[in-house]
């Protein structure tokens, strides 16, 4: 499913136009990525938490000649599925 598939289905679902459906992905997306840029986590009872991880500065292998080269450390967001989203799946 892509973005406007899901549109479309959370319009269906609320029974809303697909501009206001649009906006309010939009709306979610913004925020949780504000959020994540704050270092908070948004956590979805059900459907899962959103966090950022760090990771670690490494060592890596330049692909075309071979020559190791050094990774630096970085921010990551995360997502860990809910139970509930877990079971739906299986």
């Amino acid at each position: 499913m892509n973005k406007s598939e899901l549109i479309e289905a959370i319009a269906a679902s609320a029974d809303i136009p697909k501009a206001a459906a649009s906006r309010a992905l939009d709306a979610m997306v913004d925020a949780v990525a504000d959020s994540l840029k704050k270092g908070d986590s948004v956590s979805l009872v059900g459907f899962g938490t959103f966090t950022v991880k760090e990771r670690a500065a490494r060592t890596g292998r330049n692909p075309q000649t071979g020559e190791p080269i050094q990774i630096s450390a970085a921010k990551v967001p995360s997502f860990k599925a809910g139970k509930a989203l877990k079971d739906s799946v299986n």
